[in-house]
């Protein structure tokens, strides 16, 4: 959204008989990303608890007329996104032990990158950013959007590349439900096919909740290219994957 992490506070739920070494690395890494991103861990609060849970909750300023929220996508906008998809798919993979090395990998790579340095780009002010949010649940959930006078967007994804995962194994991220309401024609929410001679299973990936996902930007059409290839000199896969239009059905049209 444009702010300026300052302060945190940990969270953590943990076992009471698990191993505490396994904690003190998840409390370790954590902090290394809280360094990373200038954010000051200062506390935190720890509870017994059977399921493993861990986060924080973050402090930080921001301008308040500088606020970019997920709800300013403009028709005519065109959507870029910062990361690639299918850490979800991946960790299926790995739980069903089909995960190859490679993949496994390039999932960590992603879910270890933090979004500052695009984020960064964007405060600049050089590009007409209109939206942005940052996707880290259900990818088609996310673009979802409405425009300044309340309307919803229709918005058309393309993905150019996909999780070797899903295209050469067929492994799907467990969230059936997740796909329901956007094949209920009632809604008519989306409508259309990937790209590219594709399996049907890769479809499977609009609807992948990914984990410390990438950042989903509404940008003005004449600056898209420009914010791209900037991303793209800094070592960000950023690319554009679609546009905005006006409201009509369906709301999402694949392409």
């Amino acid at each position: 959204m444009g702010g300026k992490p300052l302060t945190s506070l940990a969270l953590v739920c943990f076992p009471e008989k698990a191993d505490l070494e396994i904690l003190e690395r998840i409390l370790a890494g954590g902090l290394s990303k809280m360094i990373e991103a200038g954010c000051t861990v200062i506390g935190g609060h720890s509870i017994r608890d059977e399921e493993t849970k861990f986060g924080y909750a973050v402090t930080g300023l921001i301008h308040p007329k500088k606020v970019l929220t997920n709800a300013g996508a403009k028709p005519g906008d065109a959507l870029v996104f910062t990361k690639t998809l299918g850490t979800g798919v991946i960790s299926t993979a790995i739980k069903k032990g089909t995960a190859q090395q490679s993949w496994i990998d390039s999932a960590i790579q992603s879910m270890t990158t933090l979004n500052r340095q695009a984020a960064e780009i964007i405060e600049q002010g050089k590009f007409r950013v209109h939206s942005m949010t940052d996707v880290t649940r259900l990818w088609l959930d996310r673009a979802r959007s409405r425009n300044g006078a309340g309307q919803q967007c229709r918005t058309a994804i393309l993905l150019e590349r996909y999780s070797d995962s899903a295209r050469r194994s067929g492994v799907h991220s467990r969230r059936p439900h997740s796909r329901r309401p956007y094949q209920q024609p009632r809604l008519c929410r989306m409508r259309g096919r990937l790209r590219s001679g594709n399996q049907p299973r890769t479809e499977g990936l609009l609807f992948d909740p990914q984990t410390a996902g990438g950042l989903l930007i509404s940008v003005a059409e004449d600056d898209c290219d420009k914010l791209v290839l900037e991303m793209q000199n800094a070592g960000i896969p950023a690319r554009q994957i679609g546009n905005v239009t006006e409201s009509r059905k369906p709301l999402i049209r694949i392409y």
